[in-house]
């Protein structure tokens, strides 16, 4: 089982829609069985909540189910656990190598680095700029990349 792990900073916006639509992606490829998806903020102000608002607008207006999906904070434990851990910007990721020890056995990236034609790497946090759009086409894209990656490198069909 392939697991994958996305990071934003509260977990209520760009995690937990990046988890809805990879989850999606992942289901309809068939890989259910064989891919694991989960979501978790740097922070810990919105532990249990469920995703923001505007999340749920535009997962909803897409038809991509998020039932279930609650806020959590990254803990040392899942950089052992995870394969991927994906954050959705530097600062993220600069938060999860604070926790990494020599135990770590996931891969830490930035999302939209599996995106080359993208210039700015940082999923912008909708929290402060309204924009669930934007991010919604940023990960959408991100997640389609990330998938083939995942089906190349763990041979997946």
């Amino acid at each position: 089982m392939v697991k994958v792990l996305f990071v934003c900073l509260g977990n209520i916006c760009r995690s937990p829609m990046a988890e809805a639509m990879f989850r999606d992606a992942v289901k309809r490829e068939g890989l259910e069985g064989e891919i694991m998806v989960d979501s978790a903020g740097t922070g810990d102000w919105h532990i249990g909540q469920p995703p923001h608002q505007g999340t749920a607008n535009i997962l909803k207006t897409n038809s991509i189910e998020f039932e279930g999906i609650k806020a959590r904070q990254i803990q040392p434990k899942d950089l052992q656990e995870f394969d991927y851990i994906i954050a959705m910007d530097s600062d993220n990721k600069k938060n999860i190598a604070k926790l990494q020890s020599d135990f770590s056995k996931a891969s830490v990236e930035v999302l939209l680095d599996y995106v080359p034609h993208i210039k700015d790497k940082n999923v912008p946090d909708p929290y402060y700029t309204g924009n669930f759009q934007e991010v919604f086409d940023l990960l959408k894209q991100g997640c389609e990349k990330l998938l083939q990656h995942i089906k190349h490198e763990h041979v997946l069909e």
